[in-house]
């Protein structure tokens, strides 16, 4: 089978070239919104929108956003990690969006999520990775300065989900992570 949807579920699923126009993108997108001028590419598209957590910045933002490019945003109140079946879950959202943006705990479950979906999963956040925010965060860098290359990012946190994406981010990209965690803040 060729899949020629495309998922986002970790930095380094995406090739560098097109990471690097996904840096050069925001700042286009941050004028045409002042101007209240958004691409309607959208329009006619429903988005499923599934949060597992109690994040509200995240969701607002893409809501936002779907709802300003012309599509049309759902918020499904459901959770991936329940009793019911993942495939009977993805089979509904088959039939009823063209994507899925979401917000959950494990990683693995949005990866096999993505296998059974027909459309784009993105995903927002997990306990893994913050693929969004990191992206989010090289775009304003890149805004800043032109390019990323040979930056050096220093992650000040024990294990975590920004940390995650970072790393990913340093897998896929010419930047380097150091990750800075005291003695004293070890368990």
């Amino acid at each position: 089978m060729v899949r020629t949807k495309r998922d986002f579920l970790a930095l380094n699923d995406v090739d560098q070239p097109t990471l690097v126009k996904l840096l050069e993108w925001p700042q286009e997108l941050a004028n045409l919104w002042a101007a209240r001028r958004m691409p309607q590419s959208l329009t006619g598209k429903r988005i499923g929108l599934v949060v597992n957590d109690t994040g509200w910045r995240n969701t607002m933002a893409f809501d936002l956003g779907i709802q300003s490019m012309g599509g049309l945003c759902v918020h499904a109140p459901l959770r991936w990690d329940t009793r019911e079946d993942l495939k009977d879950l993805a089979a509904y959202f088959n039939n009823w969006f063209d994507g899925i943006v979401t917000r959950a705990p494990d990683l693995a479950v949005l990866r096999v999520l993505a296998d059974l979906s027909r459309g784009p999963v993105i995903k927002a956040r997990t306990r893994q990775n913050h693929p969004c925010e990191t992206l989010a965060d090289l775009a304003f860098y890149f805004h800043r300065h032109g390019a990323i290359n040979r930056i050096k990012v220093g992650v000040v946190s024990p294990e975590s989900n920004i940390l995650g994406s970072w790393i990913e981010a340093a897998a896929a990209l010419p930047i380097t992570v150091v990750q800075v965690y005291p003695q004293r803040w070890h368990a």
